[in-house]
């Protein structure tokens, strides 16, 4: 293998953020991957970035609340250097509010939406009726509405990442991580499997994998915001389609297959936004999602292995972490400077 700065083994979400942070500060890389970009997972086709509520305020909040304030700038500049759109805007997101008690709750978030958000985003309480028929059903007559919400096409922003990753001097070389011996620094960003892996060298449960199912369906509410309910995200995207998703399964047989699980999906969908009643279904598609132990990212030096460091478990919130995953590693691999939060730490999950 050719002698790099930088070795990224996987190119998901979080490995080409990596990649693409340590090439802007002039660091040659090269990516592993066993397959192709957004071979797992980063291929999806949901595309949430929605942020936490704002309240309870931590680490973990602060750091996704500073991601998803880069990100307009971060797929602006991957998107012209790629010549593919990721799909990416920052249309908000709809929450319905059932009863009079959550929207006491709703509304004493308004403050400390203030205060968390740094005024750069906001948590409305809006009449139902202003949503028209673009809304889910609310048993309180209200919803919610932050603008800190944003969606992306997953699949494509993957593809534009990567593009952009080769663009500016990336190698991508196709192998099994495991059969490899690089040089230079080495980042394992290695999806489910990886956690596994991890989990059998140190002989500790450091995380695991979650398959959710989602589907895609014809119909265009491409400016409209994200919606949210009964645990249901209904995603649309700039080419025209929605996108539904997902379901959490812990234990699986078929990690790519989809099932009567997804089908009651879909009928809640459809129950919970009945503009989406008669859409029909483009695609059904199915994936394993890394989940760290603590559920939050999983980043920093590899334990026991010089040189060598680890960025995993992206799980629900991976593209919208994305964007500091990948500087915050950067940080720390060319320059020494641990800005991870505690509970990100690879010793966390471990």
């Amino acid at each position: 293998m050719a002698m790099a700065d930088i070795t990224v083994m996987g190119a998901g979400i979080f490995g080409l953020s990596v990649a693409w942070a340590c090439l802007k500060r002039g660091a040659s890389v090269q990516v592993v991957e066993k397959d192709h970009a957004g071979a797992g997972s980063s291929g999806g086709i949901v595309g949430a970035l929605a942020p936490h509520v704002p309240d309870t305020w931590d680490t973990k909040k602060a750091f996704q609340l500073e991601s998803l304030l880069m990100a307009e700038a971060f797929w602006a500049e991957v998107a012209a250097v790629s010549g593919i759109s990721p799909g990416y805007a920052q249309t908000g997101r709809l929450q319905p509010i059932g009863n009079e008690r959550l929207l006491q709750q709703a509304y004493d978030r308004v403050p400390t939406s203030k205060e968390f958000w740094q005024g750069r985003a906001e948590w409305r309480i809006i009449d139902a009726a202003q949503a028209g028929a673009w809304a889910p059903q609310s048993g309180s007559g209200f919803l919610i509405f932050d603008t800190l919400a944003a969606r992306i096409n997953p699949r494509l922003a993957t593809q534009s990442l990567a593009k952009a990753v080769e663009a500016k001097g990336a190698t991508f070389i196709t192998a099994d991580a495991r059969t490899v011996t690089p040089g230079g620094a080495v980042v394992w960003a290695t999806g489910y499997q990886g956690l596994y892996e991890l989990s059998d060298e140190f002989e500790k449960p450091a995380g695991n994998g979650v398959k959710g199912q989602s589907a895609l369906l014809a119909f265009d509410a491409r400016d409209r915001p994200q919606l949210f309910a009964d645990a249901i995200h209904i995603v649309p995207h700039e080419n025209g389609t929605v996108a539904i998703g997902s379901t959490s399964e812990r234990y699986f047989d078929d990690p790519s297959s989809t099932d009567d699980q997804l089908d009651d999906v879909l009928a809640r969908a459809r129950t919970a936004f009945p503009v989406l009643e008669n859409a029909a279904v483009l695609e059904r598609w199915a994936g394993v999602r890394p989940r760290g132990k603590t559920r939050a990212p999983m980043l920093g030096h590899y334990p026991g292995r010089d040189g060598q460091y680890i960025a995993n478990g992206g799980f629900k919130i991976g593209f919208g972490m994305a964007p500091m995953v990948g500087e915050t590693m950067a940080e720390l691999i060319l320059n020494d400077v641990d800005r991870i939060p505690t509970l990100f730490k690879v010793e966390a999950n471990l």
